[in-house]
């Protein structure tokens, strides 16, 4: 594939966060291996970006007079940098819009004079933030890709982690789809690509010009290059993610404690939250506190590590859109137990791990001391599903992968390509056919 002139919006793109901060720069640094990309950032991650080396062609960094000082403070003293806040989600919108606009006004001449083949907006990654580059660069003849977004996962009824996660504003999510530049958006936007198979079916109307690629990937740095030690002594469990209600650790903690209770496995618990009090009493009543670590806040290389030592990802999180930590999990040849559901639910097959039906609490609790069962008596499945997924990672799951998959849509969207055939995963499939 020759290469492209991509424009690549990723306003909160920074190597040094987590979560859609990372994604959006894993994703864009990706792409620029392959294409000729010119990177636009707020301002405040440009260094990180710089500092970051990877082969942009040039990084333009935004700032938004008066905005951007505002942001900062409201995140600070008002949202106490609780990124899982959807109230904080909501509120991005006119911060959004106005980082677009300070955009368009920046490379409008650069854009109507062809300099660019497509636009890509890579950030923000949830679909209820719309954003009005579109809008402002429709009357221009480079053509718009916005993706992959993600978001959307309904609330899975019967669970009491879903009613305390809930906020009051959970319940006017669809008031998005009147927000200025929200129809325009996906309207004037030449190709959509859908993180999950659940998002892929709310933009259904948009089948022609719709696309499903995970939201998430790994860097080829994470794939084991030896095979994984062989098992000596108790199951190695971890469960990495913050500790609140919908990431569902106490399912985890309550579908390990028969094996933790006998000894046969240790339980690593990588993250921190409001739970943690709650979990720790957990233990304490199910007598399992000596097998239980709480190992807190942990960088991402540490994370790492602990996912090089761990023999088992136990992640029953009930509404999770991407699931990053799966993925690093395959690729280190850890084997995920996942909910079935949302992005977890997309990429894991039975070749490389278990999805647990998120049919009750109770329920899916019993499922998880079955499977954590069987494979403290199957070594040999446990090893095969570990080489499978890193197998799978690697072929499948890479940034480089990702964004050679991207760019086939972007190669049509810009006229110099067929189209890709990109549906979701059969679940998806099936969803959308409902």
């Amino acid at each position: 594939m020759s290469k492209l002139r991509v424009l690549a919006l990723a306003s909160d793109a920074n190597p040094n966060n987590l979560a859609t901060s990372l994604v959006g720069y894993s994703h864009a640094a990706a792409l620029a291996r392959q294409h000729t990309v010119t990177m636009v950032v707020r301002r405040e991650n440009e260094r990180a970006v710089r500092s970051a080396g990877a082969p942009f062609d040039r990084i333009e960094g935004i700032r938004v007079p008066g905005f951007d000082e505002f942001y900062a403070w409201a995140l600070r003293r008002v949202f106490k940098y609780d990124y899982g806040s959807h109230v904080l989600t909501a509120f991005n919108y006119p911060f959004s819009v106005a980082f677009e606009w300070c955009a368009w006004r920046r490379l409008r001449r650069r854009i109507l004079d062809r300099e660019f083949d497509v636009v890509i907006r890579l950030l923000p990654v949830t679909s209820v933030l719309p954003g009005a580059f579109a809008f402002f660069s429709r009357k221009s003849s480079t053509p718009f890709v916005v993706g992959p977004i993600n978001g959307g996962l309904p609330w899975p009824p019967g669970f009491i982690q879903a009613e305390r996660q809930k906020e009051w504003i959970t319940g006017l999510r669809n008031v998005y789809q009147v927000l200025p530049f929200s129809r325009s958006m996906y309207r004037h936007a030449t190709a959509i690509i859908a993180g999950s198979s659940q998002t892929f079916a709310e933009f259904e109307l948009y089948r022609e010009k719709l696309f499903f690629v995970p939201e998430n990937g790994i860097d080829c740095s994470q794939l084991r290059a030896v095979p994984r030690r062989l098992r000596n002594g108790p199951l190695r469990l971890i469960f990495v993610g913050r500790l609140v209600p919908y990431k569902a650790c106490d399912l985890a903690v309550r579908g390990a404690a028969p094996l933790l209770r006998q000894g046969r496995a240790h339980l690593t618990i990588a993250g921190d939250g409001p739970d943690r009090l709650a979990l720790e009493e957990l233990t304490r009543s199910l007598g399992i506190e000596s097998s239980v670590h709480f190992a807190g806040w942990l960088t991402h290389a540490q994370v790492l590590e602990q996912l090089q030592t761990a023999d088992i990802l136990v992640f029953p999180s009930i509404r999770e859109f991407g699931g990053g930590v799966v993925f690093e999990a395959l690729a280190a040849g850890v084997v995920p137990v996942v909910a079935a559901f949302g992005g977890p639910g997309d990429i894991v097959t039975p070749t490389v791990g278990y999805s647990v039906p998120l049919t009750s609490p109770d329920d899916m609790v019993l499922q998880i001391q079955r499977i954590l069962s069987d494979l403290d008596g199957d070594d040999a499945r446990l090893r095969q599903l570990s080489e499978e997924g890193v197998h799978y990672a690697r072929e499948q799951l890479t940034w480089e992968g990702k964004a050679q998959t991207v760019s086939r849509v972007l190669a049509w969207a810009a006229g110099r390509g067929t189209k890709p055939d990109l549906p979701p995963p059969s679940r998806g499939r099936k969803a959308v056919a409902q």
